[in-house]
């Protein structure tokens, strides 16, 4: 017989590994989080690690201006480093309608304190001084967006965890769920049994998997998407760039590297191989945007897991047809970013039984009922 447990965790991401710490900051200690493998080794350890406000629901904006206050204290409340930067992101648009789209939503994040602003090509440029500004229309800028280590926060978050209290397991795989009258009652691994009556799906790309071992649809499923990292370079410019239009975002690091991205039609499934087709149309499309970066060279690439939803919002809150059972998966490329809020939420929920106002619109149940909650700002 296994040991019981107030919650169980399951996945050592950077949301898992916050959930557990924000668990013990709320008193509740007796937390064991579980993961297949080991941390950082799922979507958080492959992700771009980006922090953005300049969303265009009211719901996001507030979610990642949650997040941008916590991270900006997360190394000293942690005590550990996780080299967060406030460096900007400079968001690109080519055609009327995304003008007046950014416009709009520039209206929402000012009121909401984020300090975001539209600027002419000529004003990008100056805050990127080797952009392309052929075809530009405009741009919105951000000062206070920035990135973290994801490496770094991810265990940064796990060590804090572990010296609240929580019991951290890896290479632990669970295999299915007991349920009774009342809900979850033990979690079973490939190496034991857990009781608890609290269960917080933190799986990543498994997610559905997870679900499915405790006889729950969820409507989530993974995504291959790709990046590269280049060699080191020396400085030219500081915000992450980003074009909805590309399906691309770009990062020159701390250390000179520069980090991009791109958004390609992909089949669900778990293929994490990264291959030709990806350095090939993402070398184009950057170079039409940063064409100084034709002659950077490629160190690696590799692919990691989106779990995507139908709507690319997460699914977040306990779910309706089984008691006791939470989930904060299908954040659809965007998890890291949002993670100490939705993580922090998930702990209130859990610690006091409701579902907080800002992530109620998130349930499970949402797709059934048609109550899609729809961002226009994804890459």
């Amino acid at each position: 017989m296994g040991k019981t447990y107030d919650a169980v965790i399951v996945g050592a991401g950077v949301i898992g590994a916050a959930v557990g710490y924000y668990l013990t900051r709320r008193g509740i200690r007796d937390v064991l989080i579980l993961d297949k493998g080991y941390v950082s080794g799922g979507a958080t350890g492959r992700c771009g690690a980006g922090v953005r406000q300049q969303w265009g629901l009211e719901m996001n904006c507030r979610l990642a201006k949650m997040s941008v206050d916590m991270f900006a204290g997360l190394s000293e409340e942690l005590g550990e480093d996780i080299e967060f930067e406030q460096s900007g992101y400079l968001v690109l648009a080519y055609d009327d309608d995304s003008v007046e789209l950014y416009k709009k939503n520039l209206k929402l994040q000012n009121s909401l304190g984020i300090p975001a602003r539209l600027v002419t090509p000529e004003e990008a440029r100056e805050i990127v001084p080797v952009l392309n500004i052929e075809g530009l229309l405009a741009a919105t800028h951000c000062p206070t967006d920035g990135h973290a280590n994801p490496f770094k926060t991810n265990y940064a978050y796990a060590h804090a965890a572990v010296r609240g209290g929580c019991e951290l397991r890896t290479f632990e795989e669970v295999v299915g769920f007991e349920t009774d009258g009342s809900g979850v009652s033990a979690v079973l691994t490939d190496k034991g049994r857990y009781a608890t009556r609290t269960v917080v799906n933190c799986a990543g790309g498994h997610a559905a998997e997870v679900g499915r071992l405790a006889g729950l649809t969820l409507n989530c499923f993974p995504e291959r998407h790709q990046i590269l990292v280049t060699e080191p370079y020396e400085r030219l410019f500081d915000p992450m760039v980003i074009s909805f239009a590309h399906h691309l975002y770009c990062q020159q690091v701390v250390h000179g590297a520069f980090i991009m991205g791109l958004g390609m039609p992909e089949a669900p499934g778990f293929n994490e191989a990264s291959g030709w087709e990806f350095i090939e149309a993402m070398a184009r499309a950057v170079t039409s945007i940063l064409p100084i970066l034709s002659g950077v060279r490629v160190i690696r690439q590799w692919a990691g897991l989106y779990t995507k939803t139908p709507d690319a919002q997460p699914i977040l809150g306990e779910h309706p047809d089984l008691p006791g059972f939470y989930n904060a998966v299908g954040f659809s490329g965007h998890g890291f970013m949002i993670a100490p809020a939705t993580a922090k939420l998930t702990a209130e929920a859990v610690a006091c039984g409701c579902t907080p106002e800002l992530i109620a619109p998130l349930d499970a149940k949402r797709f059934e009922r048609g109550e899609l909650v729809l961002e226009p700002n994804v890459v």
